[in-house]
């Protein structure tokens, strides 16, 4: 049995193996409830603080800045602080982020041609 790597999986799974190390990488990257969303609200311009919060009723401040740190850490977004009073601070895509744009696109593909149906259909319990 191989051991576990940092991200969870046995790496016998992942030697030699470059697609299932990159579906981990990608998936501990986007890991968090709003990370998929700040990205497409970033997608389209500079956005402030206050914006992305107030575009997301349902999240704490401390989640967002959260997020917003490891999308940054992470090399996605960018952080422009602007030396003023108060003080003004605005976030937008990096290369990496933009280069995110078109597997951002087709998830929200997905979901339109998938979600919509699956909202209401009545659940089952045929496995057919």
């Amino acid at each position: 049995m191989g051991r576990i790597c940092k991200d969870g999986i046995n790496s016998d799974l992942i030697n030699g193996d470059s697609i299932v190390y990159g579906l981990i990488h990608t998936q501990h990257v986007l890991s968090g409830r709003w990370k998929i969303m700040i990205l497409w609200l970033l997608s389209t311009q500079k956005r402030r603080f206050g914006e992305i919060k107030s575009t997301f009723t349902n999240i704490s401040q401390g989640s967002l800045t959260k997020q917003l740190r490891e999308l940054e850490k992470d090399g996605f977004i960018e952080r422009h602080v602007f030396s003023e009073i108060p003080p003004k601070v605005e976030y937008s895509l990096t290369e990496k982020g933009m280069d995110f744009l078109p597997i951002l696109k087709s998830v929200e593909q997905f979901g339109e041609k998938y979600g919509q149906n699956s909202l209401n259909k009545e659940p089952t319990d045929d496995m057919t």
